[in-house]
């Protein structure tokens, strides 16, 4: 009984003759089945664990609900996803015995073919009509309706209204009631009460009618695109080319996960392969292929092919605008369409058996959107111009400038030429200006949609010259592109490789970073001289492209600060580090620890690596992963000069290790920033005796907030009273070091010829008196001095004001934040500012000076002062 049951079933679906044989449509769903092409969808999976959303087999997760929870199911999914066929496949399985097996009966409905019923009927007139079963097996068929399923196709065509409130939904099989209410008493299960059901529609506003799992059909992933290319070449060889060819060009688009879209891909690439042709490059470049080819089966002449595009273009038109999914006959006469209708069945999809009652649809609507670009350009007519044409169409056919632009290009359109003939130059023109237009003008601002969008834009276009044309200097390229879309990822590398280099990538809070996305910008990487990927989460095959990119590059910088990198995925960046330009790299807060040291001294030390500066800030690495960092900048190899090594875990222990690096004579270390570690006495008495060494070349020294008090200041002095102490930076801010340390201190800066430049430190009223007093002696070589957070108010920072005034006084910055200024010293500040020769910057932030109005932060000056700061135009406050 089953299969004779599916015989009839299957039938109305399977086995009807194509209404055509257009590229466009998609193989009959009974060959792809019978000829082993099926291959089974996707279907979204919530994970529980961490709610990230994965795939299953679609086949799997309909036959798991149905049966094991006994729910109705609806399947919702873009045109060309593959929904039919995946019916009739459920049915054509369940009539083999091999799913389903709980269902006694199964009965397939195409609700498109029911639009076409004008009658009345029942449902028991309307099961003996679908299926062969005998009628004296209604009667017990209708009583074990939980034994039922009912399969239903293209509810989002259905013509009939669904909402339960205007029907009067029936019970009984065998009462005579309109088609719209014979199936909506059957979905809300008032008819055949316990049956299930398996819905396919696409979006739709009929939807919400529906009770039921809903289900969203993804169609082909990349692993399905795989196997069917693998199914539909024979050659394996053609195969691989075909699929990487796709991925790399089209891949990132949603259209890519349409089964029928795959098919027509293949079928074109074949054609193209066969020929010896070059694939295309762009999705523009694909809808030309397909276009061409469809117009040479047509066999029609230039004039009339013409004629036929715009009739088209019109009709696209007016089914986006209107959102019509499909047109009768008298509609098609209104777009010109009536003395090309056998030629237009190539084109359209042809729907219903009589003549007078058909349909007609577009079954692509990527090519729906092209054709419109195509009728725009190829039209006589000026009635519109481009901004025009794109605002009516804005929100519906989101393609529509993209194919304008690759259009509007010579070398893309020429294939249609030889077809159509030469498009509209007028319009052609009007296209380009404003593209060029519109293109700079967002490329002047801040947001980074509209650079994607102009991006994918120059992209289609696939013009070198008109990329170099529409971004200028006045562009501003360097604004954060985080979160790409792969196909932004694709547009955006397209735009580099045509520029041939680009200052800065910014790619800042950039959250997922995939192998994909960064393989496609690998090449935009290598043209970079500054990555920034603060922030930014990358996959470990991203980070492996990120490394190829580098080992090929011209990059100088990478900042991957804040991006959790990790011991493993750092492993990988490295085979990048070792043979590369790059100089400066930012490992802020990355999650490294003691086993990427090994990694890092390897990097240094390997010969080949150029790295200047090294930023790892908020690593867990500790003492043992300093000690064997610090063996690579032992090595003669090892060019690093600034090591910024703030908040690590580093004690004492390990200053040894450092020391033994700086004194070796291989060391180019100028800089060491080890703020927030617990240096403690015994490291600062080591790294104080490699500063006296002559063969020690480190400049800048940086003790910020390390726990240090007054008994480190000794060996501070010894070091800076030293010959060969080269010191010009020595940063002690944050630290106890008390009035007898820092006293020691202004002592060793006064010994002639201390090379001390800047200083950072806490002192009390007494030192602030001595530091003036040494800037005014003219043996300091002092430029900068940082004396913020201490307290010593007006009385204590005077001595600071009468050696700015002092002609020997060399200061150029002075940072007294925090220092508790008050109105009272307005004047003393004010005698400085008009008498120093040397202070260009002066930092007053979070002082109570008041009055009238605000120039600092947390200050309100007033009027005299402002004139003051006017007269000092050379001063930055």
């Amino acid at each position: 009984m089953f299969s004779s049951l599916l015989c009839v079933c299957l039938e109305t679906v399977i086995t009807l003759p194509s209404s055509t044989s257009s590229l466009l449509s998609g193989d009959l769903s009974a060959n792809v089945i019978n000829s082993c092409m099926y291959i089974s969808l996707q279907t979204s999976v919530a994970q529980e664990r961490d709610r990230q959303v994965g795939s299953v087999s679609l086949d799997s997760a309909v036959c798991t609900t149905l049966c094991a929870e006994r729910k109705n199911v609806i399947l919702v999914g873009p045109e060309g996803a593959g929904k039919t066929t995946a019916l009739e496949k459920l049915v054509l399985d369940w009539a083999k015995g091999e799913r389903l097996q709980s269902f006694i009966y199964v009965f397939h409905f195409n609700l498109k073919e029911l639009n076409g019923l004008q009658e009345m009927l029942s449902l028991e007139t309307l099961m003996l009509r679908h299926s062969c079963v005998p009628p004296d097996s209604m009667t017990p068929l209708l009583q074990n309706s939980e034994h039922v399923l009912l399969v239903f196709d293209d509810l989002h065509v259905f013509s009939h209204c669904l909402d339960p409130s205007l029907h009067t939904l029936c019970a009984d099989p065998c009462q005579v009631v309109s088609p719209g209410c014979l199936v909506a008493s059957l979905l809300h299960g008032s008819l055949l009460k316990g049956a299930s059901f398996v819905v396919a529609s696409r979006q739709s506003g009929r939807l919400k009618f529906l009770s039921g799992t809903q289900m969203e059909v993804l169609g082909f992933l990349k692993p399905q695109r795989e196997a069917y290319f693998n199914r539909a070449f024979t050659d394996p060889t053609l195969a691989n080319k075909a699929i990487a060819h796709l991925e790399k060009t089209l891949g990132f688009y949603e259209f890519c996960s349409s089964p029928r879209f795959c098919w027509t891909v293949c079928s074109l690439y074949k054609s193209l392969m066969n020929a010896g042709e070059e694939l295309p490059e762009t999705v523009s470049q694909l809808c030309v292929g397909v276009l061409v080819y469809l117009i040479q089966e047509v066999l029609l002449t230039t004039a009339c092919s013409r004629e036929l595009m715009l009739a088209l273009g019109k009709m696209a038109s007016h089914c986006f605008l209107n959102q019509h999914l499909s047109c009768t006959r008298e509609e098609l006469g209104s777009f010109g369409l009536e003395k090309f209708l056998e030629a237009a069945a190539v084109f359209l999809q042809v729907d219903g058996e009589q003549l007078d009652t058909r349909v007609f649809s577009f079954p692509s609507q990527l090519m729906q959107e092209f054709l419109i670009a195509v009728s725009y350009l190829w039209s006589s007519a000026s009635t519109e111009g481009v901004e025009e044409i794109l605002e009516k169409h804005r929100g519906h056919a989101k393609l529509l400038d993209s194919f304008l632009s690759a259009l509007s290009e010579p070398v893309q359109r020429r294939p249609l030429e030889t077809v159509l003939g030469e498009p509209n130059a007028d319009r052609v023109a009007d296209f380009k200006r404003w593209l060029k237009s519109s293109s700079e003008e967002a490329l002047r601002g801040y947001h980074k949609d509209q650079h994607h969008h102009y991006f994918h834009l120059l992209h289609q276009a696939q013009s070198k010259s008109l990329v170099k044309e529409v971004i200028t200097i006045t562009a501003r390229m360097g604004i954060s592109y985080a979160d790409l879309s792969l196909q932004e990822s694709v547009a955006l590398n397209y735009v580099v490789e045509c520029l041939g280099e680009m200052e800065k990538l910014n790619l800042y809070l950039s959250r997922n970073l995939t192998e994909e996305q960064v393989e496609a910008l690998a090449p935009a990487m290598s043209l970079s001289h500054q990555i920034m990927l603060m922030d930014s989460r990358l996959s470990s095959g991203a980070v492996a492209h990120l490394a190829s990119a580098l080992s090929r590059g011209i990059t100088t910088e990478l900042d991957l600060s804040q991006s959790q990198l990790g011991d493993e995925k750092f492993k990988v960046l490295c085979a990048g580090l070792r043979d590369c330009k790059l100089t400066t790299l930012k490992l802020q807060v990355c999650r490294l620890t003691e086993l990427s040291c090994d990694d890092l001294a390897s990097v240094l030390s390997s010969g080949t690596a150029r790295l200047q500066r090294l930023a790892m800030r908020h690593n867990q690495i500790g003492d043992r992963g300093f000690v064997k960092l610090c063996t690579g900048l032992r090595s003669p190899h090892c060019k690093l000069q600034e090591l910024q090594i703030q908040s690590c875990k580093l004690t004492a222990a390990s200053m040894g290790a450092l020391s033994a690096a700086l004194t070796s004579g291989q060391s180019e270390l100028r800089k060491v920033d080890l703020t927030l570690n617990s240096i403690g006495l015994p490291g600062v008495a080591s790294l104080c005796e490699a500063l006296q060494h002559p063969s020690c070349k480190l400049q800048r020294l940086v003790f910020y907030d390390c726990s240090l008090t007054g008994e480190s200041c000794p060996h501070f002095k010894e070091a800076l009273m030293s010959k060969h102490c080269r010191l010009s930076e020595l940063d002690l801010s944050v630290n106890e070091l008390g009035q007898e340390g820092a006293l020691l201190l202004c002592h060793a800066l006064g010994r002639p010829g201390c090379p001390v430049e800047k200083l950072g430190c806490d002192l009390n009223k007494p030192v602030f008196e001595e530091l003036g007093s040494l800037l005014r002696s003219g043996s300091s070589l002092l430029k900068s001095l940082s004396v913020g957070l201490n307290k010593v108010g007006d009385q204590g920072v005077k001595h600071l004001w009468e050696a700015v005034a002092h002609p020997n006084c060399l200061l150029e910055e002075l940072d007294v934040e925090m220092t508790s200024l008050t109105d009272a010293c307005v004047e003393d500040l004010c005698a400085a500012l008009r008498a120093t020769k040397t202070l260009r910057n002066l930092g007053l932030s979070n002082n109570s000076l008041t009055d009238y109005a605000s120039s600092s932060s947390y200050n309100d000056f007033s009027e005299d002062v402002f004139e003051v700061f006017e007269t000092c135009d050379k001063i930055r406050f």
